[in-house]
């Protein structure tokens, strides 16, 4: 897609993220969004808007490649299924960066919309968005922390995959419990190349 309409549709991303807080809860499940990749380094067109969105969950349910429980409805509400954005999911208590996901740049908080960030990007003022060479950037995601949460979430799919009372609360929003397979192993399997086995 075209630079300016990768840009607009991230803003409309922003205004979705943004309605999440009227959701009345204690603790909101959607803490943080992050843009990251081609739209950040100016590449015109942009293949997919890559994104990053930050959960209140706690990391051992937040696995590499999968889709967290309780996710289906954010993804149906901020329209990520529309095509155009690839998105991840990460802890708020694991880094924002890994070994994929890399400078990223918030875009959503709970304090609202990053309105400099979203007017840097529509400049293509990418320098405007790089932290003060006084911070000290976030130290990546440990990829041997990633790798053993994969496994145990590899091995918890596997294990409940034909046990009929997983498979049907796995099911539904065009979810099958196939993709929570095949995502337990592909994100297990993406770790184990970036280790180098």
């Amino acid at each position: 897609m075209q630079y300016r309409r990768a840009v607009e549709r991230l803003r409309m991303l922003a205004r979705a993220c943004d309605q999440t807080r009227r959701v009345p809860v204690d603790e909101p499940f959607l803490r943080e969004a992050y843009v990251f990749g081609d739209l950040v380094a100016g590449a015109d067109p942009v293949e997919q808007i890559e994104v990053v969105l930050v959960l209140n969950l706690p990391p051992e349910e937040v696995s590499w490649g999968t889709q967290p429980p309780g996710t289906a409805w954010l993804v149906d509400f901020l329209e990520l299924d529309k095509g155009g954005v690839a998105y991840r999911w990460r802890s708020r208590r694991d880094p924002v960066a890994n070994h994929r996901i890399h400078d990223p740049v918030r875009f959503w908080s709970l304090e609202g919309i990053d309105e400099s960030v979203l007017e840097a990007l529509e400049h293509r003022r990418a320098e405007n968005l790089r932290r003060p060479a006084t911070e000290t950037p976030a130290e990546p995601a440990d990829v041997e922390e990633e790798l053993r949460t994969a496994l145990e979430h590899l091995r918890a799919v596997h294990a409940a995959y034909w046990d009929r009372k997983w498979r049907r609360e796995h099911r539904g929003l065009s979810r099958h419990p196939e993709h929570h397979l095949w995502e337990a192993v592909q994100g297990y399997l993406d770790l184990l190349d970036v280790r180098g086995e």
